[in-house]
């Protein structure tokens, strides 16, 4: 097959790219240039898309031996992946902007252009495992070392991507093999550290960088009663399950922390609460999709597990399908779930689908 191998200058997408190569495809190597204005140096493990990680990419696709090209998809990484991110928090939500960028990126831009290009599968260095089923239908499973698994954020990829993805990553049993492997081909990112965070907020200052973008208006912060018990600089800079910063002029009741329970974009309120109250009895979101076959009836109860965030543990679940949402009903009250974020529905190892989080219900109801 010719297999486009997106190249982000780290360790694993370029075992990635060598593994394709000793699999007999014809690959060739690209990096995604995602910034107009890429900073020329890394901080430790902060940020990516620099142009050290571009200069990384050509040389490990030198010593791979195969041709390597840099693609500027800037302009629609700002459109679908930074523009939305700022969006999303304007409206008290908390994105994922991982999720994002695999969907409209990676496996999106990046697919519509190498089928054009007529490459008939994208490869990246992501831990997952594609498995087909008896009838030939492919089916996007978690990877053999759930420590690294990214199946996750994979989530998002529906059944015609899945077709033409290639994760030569997925059954290896550890990150420190992959170094290992990428020491013995002579690649010199074999000890680079791995990117963390945000990677357009290079300096992990996510309030600070929203501040510059999102006019932010002081307001009330008020109890789950609407009486208000301080004042915040911009509802969009709180999140969901926040303790720390919170400044309240009027203490609980009973002396225990407050937290952040909602956040009302419309009202420009923040609500805040004990802990217990953070605790989700279910979930909901109108935009969800399915990874390779949908379930033969969404609109029956089926059982699953649900995971909220990459690096959480499953939980298992009740999902349905109703008025147009996906509706999932955790047997155990989730923690701190913010609408935006993303749930991934799992049966066993195997990635049924997921949903953006639009509304939650707390298991703790409101007392006068």
């Amino acid at each position: 097959m010719r297999v486009l191998a997106a190249m982000s200058g780290g360790v694993d997408s370029a075992v990635a790219a060598a593994r394709a190569v000793e699999a007999g495809h014809e690959v060739v190597g690209v990096h995604l240039a995602l910034s107009r204005m890429p900073g020329t140096l890394r901080t430790g493990s902060r940020g990516c898309c620099t142009i050290e990680d571009s200069m990384d990419a050509q040389r490990a696709a030198n010593v791979i031996g195969i041709p390597y090209y840099v693609w500027d998809f800037s302009e629609r990484f700002k459109a679908d992946v930074v523009d939305d991110f700022i969006a999303e928090y304007a409206a008290g939500r908390t994105p994922n902007p991982c999720m994002r960028c695999n969907e409209r990126i990676k496996f999106a831009a990046l697919l519509e252009k190498a089928l054009d290009l007529g490459f008939d599968a994208v490869a990246t260095g992501h831990y997952a495992t594609i498995l087909t089923d008896e009838h030939g239908n492919r089916e996007l499973h978690r990877a053999s070392a759930w420590a690294k698994d990214q199946s996750y954020v994979l989530g998002v990829l529906t059944s015609e991507q899945l077709a033409h993805a290639m994760f030569p990553l997925g059954s290896t049993p550890s990150k420190a093999e992959v170094r290992a492997e990428a020491a013995a081909r002579g690649l010199s990112v074999a000890a680079k550290p791995d990117s963390h965070d945000i990677c357009f907020i290079s300096d992990g200052d996510t309030r600070g960088w929203l501040s510059e973008r999102v006019d932010l208006q002081p307001g009330p912060i008020v109890d789950r009663n609407g009486a208000e018990v301080g004042r915040h600089e911009g509802s969009e800079s709180y999140t969901v399950g926040q303790r720390r910063g919170l400044g309240l002029s009027v203490p609980a009741p009973d002396g225990r922390p407050r937290f952040v329970l909602e956040v009302k974009p419309r009202t420009n309120e923040v609500v805040v609460g004990p802990k217990e109250a953070l605790a989700t009895s279910e979930i909901a979101g109108a935009r969800f999709t399915w990874a390779g076959l949908a379930p033969a009836d969404p609109s029956t109860p089926f059982d699953c597990d649900v995971q909220i965030r990459a690096h959480a543990d499953p939980v298992p679940a009740v999902a349905v399908v109703r008025d147009g949402e996906l509706v999932i009903t955790p047997g155990t009250p989730l923690d701190g779930v913010a609408p935006g974020q993303t749930a991934v529905v799992y049966v066993g190892t195997r990635v049924l689908g997921q949903c953006t989080i639009d509304r939650t219900v707390s298991a703790v109801p409101v007392t006068a």
